[in-house]
């Protein structure tokens, strides 16, 4: 119990400090130290927590942001965002653009990570609110949603693969149930979700603003193209590591998917096709690149700090803690395989180690009850998107792009993780029913 209220008051201090507009950047490394020792760790561990919470976090994001954001600077500046942006109105209209960024969130967000598809898919977000005027939200809902529920539900993401590999599922059928709860959850904490909050409606940040007037725009297909090719190239290598063998062709293809390989490759080109092809000298480009970086800096930063706060609450045991509790709770196992991945989530911040962690905790209900391992998968996977908070560094990616207050944040990005969570558990209960 001590443990928990260490933890909550950390929360509450975190939400307070920010509230009060201290930098999250300083708060979260103010409240994660004393919390960090107050959890029992020594100062020397504390220091290592430290330095690994910066690392694995850098690790996984810092050059994709950086990529991501130069990339996308690139597309508006040259007007490719432009163009695209114009394109998926003209063919949707700007009635049904929701469901065009719900549709191109999912084809983006199965071969992709949650970070970086959302990278890549910010820019085009901008661009749809600056082109249309609409609600910053009322865009981002429906294409984060799409990213986020691909992230939870569909295999080849890593928590799903995880977890079909620790529960003994088949991977088509696991595939298959996940599409099928992905569909209603991904339209009711986008779209729908989405128009409920176009009332919060923050000013734009200056990102991926574009500098100059286009009188001529890039060709549709290749904006597109260089857009979405970092997409491709993650897809190719998806299908490469599946079914092709071992070899020259298989090594090169798993390289080239890489989402840093891919990223620099698609800025690489969008550089020589959308600037220097169209007589873009050097010194401009190099200032798009000084000002795509200088842009996200502090974003970066901060959302290492928020590594820093979930990295000391893993190495202070939370998980261990909640696993004990698996023998004294007595509920339906696909119940309490979601409501454990939902506390691991909530009080750790990290959904890929509530995944993990889950795996060990609810794994041996399959040996002894008759539960299907397909929908324990997605069980866990559901659990693992509750309750996103500040311990949560797609939290601050969401709130610091988007230009939003902590309580704006929490009534939109939380409130949707929440809903796919919810559905989701949901849909895996229909589904046990039916398949029965």
């Amino acid at each position: 119990m001590t443990m928990f209220l260490i933890i909550v008051a950390a929360i509450a201090l975190q939400i307070f400090l920010t509230a009060r507009k201290l930098s999250p950047f300083l708060s979260l490394l103010i409240v994660a130290i004393p919390m960090g020792l107050l959890l029992g760790l020594s100062p020397q561990d504390l220091l290592k927590t430290i330095d690994n919470g910066v690392g694995s976090t850098l690790a996984g994001l810092a050059l994709v942001i950086v990529l991501g954001a130069i990339l996308g600077k690139v597309l508006e500046e040259s007007g490719a965002a432009e163009k695209i942006a114009a394109t998926l109105i003209a063919r949707f209209g700007e009635k049904n653009i929701q469901w065009a960024l719900l549709l191109t969130g999912f084809l983006v967000g199965i071969p992709l990570y949650f970070n970086a598809g959302f990278i890549i898919l910010v820019p085009l977000i901008f661009s749809l609110a600056r082109k249309t005027g609409l609600p910053i939200l009322y865009l981002a809902i429906p294409t984060v949603a799409s990213l986020s529920t691909t992230h939870c539900f569909l295999p080849p993401h890593p928590g799903p693969v995880v977890l079909v590999n620790a529960f003994g599922a088949d991977m088509g059928l696991t595939l298959l149930y996940g599409i099928a709860m992905a569909i209603p959850a991904v339209i009711i904490a986008g779209p729908l979700l989405g128009r409920r909050l176009q009332v919060i409606n923050p000013p734009l940040l200056d990102l991926f603003a574009s500098s100059t007037e286009h009188k001529e725009l890039p060709g549709a297909c290749s904006s597109f193209l260089i857009a979405l090719s970092p997409v491709l190239l993650i897809s190719v290598s998806v299908l490469a590591d599946a079914v092709l063998p071992e070899g020259l062709a298989r090594t090169a293809l798993l390289f080239l998917g890489n989402p840093t390989v891919a990223l620099l490759l698609a800025t690489l080109v969008a550089f020589w096709w959308l600037g220097h092809r169209r007589g873009v000298d050097l010194a401009t480009q190099t200032r798009w690149l000084n000002a795509a970086i200088s842009s996200i800096a502090v974003i970066l930063l901060i959302i290492t700090a928020g590594g820093v706060f979930k990295q000391v609450l893993v190495d202070s045991g939370v998980g261990a803690t909640i696993a004990s509790f698996s023998n004294t709770w007595q509920m339906p196992p696909l119940v309490f395989a979601w409501l454990a991945t939902a506390i691991l989530r909530v009080m750790i911040g990290s959904a890929t180690v509530a995944v993990i962690t889950a795996a060990g905790i609810v794994g041996p209900l399959i040996a002894t009850t008759d539960v299907s391992p397909e929908l324990m998968v997605l069980a866990v996977g559901a659990g693992s998107v509750f309750g996103s908070h500040v311990n949560d560094s797609a939290f601050w990616m969401f709130k610091e792009f988007f230009n939003l207050s902590m309580k704006q944040t929490f009534t939109s990005w939380t409130v949707m993780e929440t809903t796919i969570s919810i559905v989701g558990l949901a849909g895996v209960l229909l589904l046990e029913q039916m398949i029965r």
